[in-house]
């Protein structure tokens, strides 16, 4: 990549993540004399094992990690009076490079109520398809009609699946006779089906054991290209405009990576197109800054309107997750000692590695559904609160799932309180939730905190909704042949005299016949408040700066296009996806690519940037612009502070509480 800093480049992208890397990645393998920028806040990825190993994501989630921003909501009392704490990736590639890897994919209606339900002509599932094949080299079976063979990223199992995974399936099989079985969960159209042969897949390499994300497969893999750069620890500020025309991004020193930097502000010029790529949370900061939304919100800040855009950090949409743990026998293949950094542990991981094998080739979550209600109990379950929700959304859309559930092969909580054991636990996944937030600027400063309301469980149907979840995933945890009992801490208090009772010191499962556990009005306020106190973020951030009609509080138009503005473009979704995020944000670059290169009269398919050769990149460099200090280490020292994460409950200081380096533990060489 170019070692001198221009005066101006023809494309600037204000972020580096997921979708960013994708559409940057693909135009300039296409147009290699395209001067390229992407501003990253964050620090370079590049064959860091942190990132590369995929059981390494874990180090991530720890309070003291540089490669997130955790953004703190205000208090709720719909989460009993605390402060939600939502993660978002700050390194090159994004979340992408930081998060659980789970390859899932949304249902089809999804694209489709993104074309007709809010006016995108193609942005529907069959328009979208040739891209969303175009990412993938899908490794786990051949000529399935809405997979890819010949993309830059690989789907694979990974290189281990644990018994756990095994165990849930077995379980499924045996009690859950209203669903079917499939084997292909992923195919955009199937739901309420278990995968076969525990056919999961993962964004992981099946040959090499590597993460396989855009930063490296879309940007790094293009190290010749002098024209693409990349900056790494500067936080863009706000975008500068000639009239209503976009001409750069000013920006300023990240102070994560760099706190004693100069802050005086610098600008960075765009011949061609500014393009926001910041997320949920980055790019409607950048655009309010910029004089771009609510005109009350930028008068309360005097900051001049350019653009009166009320839509601009509206529609804030999350999904809701629940890791309930349960004690495992000593039969059960797990990630704890991992996570407690047990020597023995780390070393037989990293010896596994060399082979592209073992935990740290894998992720823990091996099996699980997208499931939505069928029986009478069911419907009785969810109740009137839900009716509503079901009647207007999932009725008459087959492919949506209201959950997704599984197994994951861990604790993920306080392992220095917890016994030293084994654990799994049961993850549930409101896919949809009803309560909708919002995220706007505090202040001008590009570096602080944002005012923002997440909203979770700020509506009854949500409740249910996990209720519901909390009772059927129970009842496959105590018939799996590793269950001993519930983890205490982290279940619902449910009174000594309640046939619900948690207990800790059981020695073995239920037979698969014994009857459910039945559940009293009580109990069910007991889930309801155990949900409010441990309820978190999916980090599945999207909708804050809308792809919808401007009098709908839109933000952007089809061609992704800001309304008032011109040569300013930024994508993120209209409205919820029943899935990991991650799979729509490589669609979203895919389709940014397209709509970029068509509006600008660039070639696109000339070649992919798949067929281009693997070499190591050479970060730019100049006087004005260096890389960002790495803050890397190795295992198992990305695993320090993660131990003291109680429920995925971080500290609403968290933001406060950076530091420039991870606590040293023992190394593994």
């Amino acid at each position: 990549m170019m070692n001198t800093t221009p005066a101006e480049f023809d494309i600037i992208f204000g972020g580096g993540g997921t979708a960013a890397c994708v559409a940057a990645g693909r135009l300039a393998a296409a147009n290699p004399t395209l001067r390229i920028l992407l501003i990253e806040a964050g620090e370079h990825t590049k064959n860091e094992d942190a990132h590369v190993q995929p059981g390494r994501y874990f180090g991530h989630l720890s309070p003291a990690s540089t490669t997130l921003k955790f953004h703190v909501g205000k208090p709720s009392p719909s989460l009993a009076g605390r402060s939600l704490v939502i993660p978002t990736g700050r390194c090159v590639g994004g979340g992408s490079s930081v998060n659980f890897l789970m390859y899932a994919r949304p249902s089809a209606s999804d694209y489709d109520d993104w074309e007709n339900q809010y006016n995108n002509p193609g942005w529907g599932f069959q328009h979208l398809l040739p891209l969303i094949r175009k990412t993938e080299t899908y490794q786990l079976q051949p000529d399935q009609p809405t997979h890819g063979y010949s993309g830059p990223l690989k789907v694979s199992r990974g290189g281990h699946v644990t018994n756990i995974g095994d165990q849930f399936l077995e379980v499924a099989a045996a009690t859950d006779h209203d669903r079917l079985h499939t084997e292909d969960a992923q195919a955009y159209y199937e739901c309420n089906k278990y995968a076969v042969f525990n056919i999961i897949g993962r964004w992981i390499d099946g040959e090499t054991g590597k993460r396989s994300d855009p930063a490296h497969y879309y940007i790094y893999n293009q190290e010749a290209n002098e024209n693409l750069v990349i900056w790494t620890g500067l936080q863009v500020k706000r975008v500068l405009f000639e009239g209503e025309k976009a001409v750069g991004l000013e920006y300023v020193q990240d102070l994560v990576l760099r706190p004693d930097a100069d802050q005086t502000p610098k600008q960075v010029y765009a011949s061609r197109l500014v393009v926001l790529s910041g997320g949920a949370f980055g790019s409607p900061a950048i655009l309010e800054r910029s004089g771009i939304g609510s005109a009350e919100l930028l008068n309360r800040h005097d900051i001049p309107v350019k653009v009166d855009l009320p839509g601009v950090g509206k529609n804030f949409q999350d999904h809701n997750i629940c890791f309930v743990p349960y004690q495992a026998s000593d039969e059960a293949e797990t990630f704890d000692a991992l996570i407690r950094g047990d020597i023995d542990e780390t070393t037989k991981a990293s010896e596994l590695w060399k082979e592209g094998k073992g935990l740290l080739a894998a992720n823990g979550m091996d099996a699980g559904i997208k499931i939505r209600p069928v029986t009478d109990w069911d419907f009785a379950e969810l109740g009137p609160e839900f009716e509503g929700r079901w009647n207007k959304y999932f009725a008459n859309a087959p492919d949506k799932s209201v959950l997704w559930f599984g197994p994951a092969s861990f604790l993920l909580g306080d392992h220095i309180s917890a016994p030293v054991r084994k654990y799994f636990s049961m993850a549930y996944v409101n896919l949809y939730p009803v309560a909708v937030g919002s995220v706007h600027i505090a202040s001008e400063d590009p570096h602080a905190p944002s005012d923002f309301i997440p909203a979770f469980l700020n509506d009854a149907a949500d409740l249910v909704t996990l209720r519901w979840a909390y009772k059927k995933t129970r009842e496959i945890a105590r018939r799996m042949k590793y269950y001993q009992g519930e983890h205490l801490p982290i279940h619902p208090k449910f009174s000594a005299n309640s046939e619900a009772l948690c207990r800790g010191d059981i020695s073995q499962p239920v037979e698969m016949d014994a009857p459910n556990l039945h559940y009293t009005e009580e109990d069910d306020k007991a889930i309801d408040e155990f949900h409010r106190q441990f309820i978190q973020t999916s980090w599945h951030s999207l909708g804050t700066c809308a792809m919808k009609p401007r009098d709908e509080e839109g933000v952007v138009d089809a061609r992704l296009n800001v309304y008032g503005t011109t040569n300013l473009k930024l994508s993120i979704a209209p409205a919820n996806v029943g899935s990991n995020t991650y799979s729509s944000a490589l669609t979203i670059g895919e389709k940014a690519a397209v709509i970029i290169a068509e509006d600008l009269g660039l070639q696109l398919e000339a070649v992919g940037v798949s067929e281009i050769s693997e070499q190591s990149l050479k970060a730019a460099d100049s006087e004005d612009v260096v890389p960002a200090p790495s803050n890397k280490t190795k295992l198992p020292d990305d695993f320090a502070g993660l131990e003291r994460i109680e429920g995925l409950t971080i500290s609403s200081t968290v933001n406060d509480e950076y530091t420039s380096s991870k606590p040293a533990m023992i190394t593994v060489k």
